[in-house]
């Protein structure tokens, strides 16, 4: 059995929870998010806390419901503080610069990458080598992450690229003569 799953998701003072049959939804002084729980876990709300149980003793039940109570818990965490991923850039002539609502990336090719940042995700470039990436959703922040460091991986010879910050890139010896 899981033990993340039997640990009840504590709702702090100024969120809202309300679960309303398979959908957990979560308000708190960040904004408002929703996450739709399986079928084969059950969802209570009492006390100021939210439990997840399996239905059955399935394999399936028993594995999905410490995701469930995850996502739940990231609900929380996200409403009321937010999540935030960093990305480095490294490289001759790489940076980064915010361009109105876009996020304009010079990252060795040709022309200027232009992204333009989704709704509900906010961008910092405090220096020209480093990005800041905010939101209350963990999936979205980490896909804009991803998205981002995309367009250049860090290469293994020289380190040029957008790594997340701490990241470890395993360097390579270059060919000798």
């Amino acid at each position: 059995m899981s033990r993340i799953g039997k640990k009840p998701v504590t709702v702090p003072s100024g969120v809202t929870a309300t679960v309303d049959g398979q959908t957990v939804k979560m308000k708190g002084p960040k904004g408002q998010l929703q996450f739709l729980v399986h079928d084969d876990v059950e969802v209570k709300f009492e006390n100021g806390q939210v439990r997840v149980a399996p239905r059955s003793e399935t394999k399936r039940a028993r594995s999905l419901y410490g995701t469930a109570r995850a996502q739940i818990a990231n609900l929380v965490e996200g409403v009321t503080k937010g999540f935030e991923k960093k990305l480095e850039i490294t490289g001759v002539g790489y940076r980064a610069a915010m361009q109105g609502k876009n996020l304009q990336l010079a990252l060795g090719y040709s022309h200027d990458v232009v992204y333009q940042i989704p709704e509900g995700i906010t961008i910092a470039v405090p220096k020209p080598t480093e990005i800041t990436i905010t939101g209350i959703d963990p999936q979205r922040v980490g896909q804009v992450a991803a998205e981002i460091r995309a367009y250049r991986p860090p290469e293994p010879y020289k380190g040029k690229g957008v790594k997340y910050a701490g990241e470890f890139i395993f360097r390579k010896e270059g060919k000798k003569k």
